[in-house]
């Protein structure tokens, strides 16, 4: 089935939820977070909600956890063991867009990197990465950790304002598409936010 995505983020904060919810948008995705570590300031689920996406197209979490830490050790603090069975991506009518929680390299259990319950998932990934100083050593390592799991990396998100010599060496040193670039929003609404995709990126790319 096409139209089925991983979304990664090269470290935290770097926006991927953003992208997550306006690519969903605008491909008409279901909308997928499979664990949601740390709640002081809501879900994902609820912030793409409140970026437009249809509350009738969000999956609910396998596991919601208080903390707001790397989800082996938030699961201890909450006294969950992670079933990674559980975690498998669901059968939809249409496409999918999943958002890991933290890097591809953040634990899901003491003996699971994420990136390896990725790998065994099969779908593509698009790896969202900011263009502030710094970004080339996370991307770059990243797309290697993918490589290494032979996963496929669909293409590089950017998230920030224009740094076109980090973009293009990021693309061209690690072997990906570079899918286009987001700028950072002053107000996120619903309609900043598409229009902002619009912009910078060509859904056709994610069909």
């Amino acid at each position: 089935m096409t139209g089925r995505f991983v979304i990664a983020g090269t470290d935290t904060g770097v926006g991927k939820t953003v992208f997550a919810a306006a690519l969903t948008r605008a491909i008409g995705a279901t909308y997928w977070k499979p664990v949601q570590a740390g709640t002081d300031e809501g879900t994902d689920s609820a912030s793409v909600t409140a970026l437009g996406v249809d509350p009738a197209n969000i999956l609910p979490e396998a596991y919601v956890l208080s903390t707001p830490c790397s989800p082996h050790r938030a699961a201890e603090i909450d006294g969950v063991t992670i079933d990674p069975a559980r975690l498998t991506p669901p059968a939809t009518d249409g496409p999918l867009v999943v958002e890991l929680a933290g890097g591809l390299m953040v634990p899901m259990t003491r003996t699971l990197p994420t990136a390896d319950l990725v790998a065994r998932w099969e779908l593509p990934v698009i790896l969202v990465a900011r263009t502030e100083l710094g970004t080339i050593n996370h991307s770059l390592l990243s797309i290697e950790a993918m490589r290494r799991r032979d996963i496929r990396v669909h293409g590089i998100a950017f998230v920030g304002d224009s740094v076109p010599d980090s973009e293009a060496t990021i693309a061209a040193m690690g072997g990906v598409r570079r899918l286009g670039r987001l700028d950072m929003l002053p107000e996120r609404t619903p309609d900043a936010l598409a229009a902002a995709f619009a912009r910078g990126f060509d859904a056709g790319d994610f069909a």
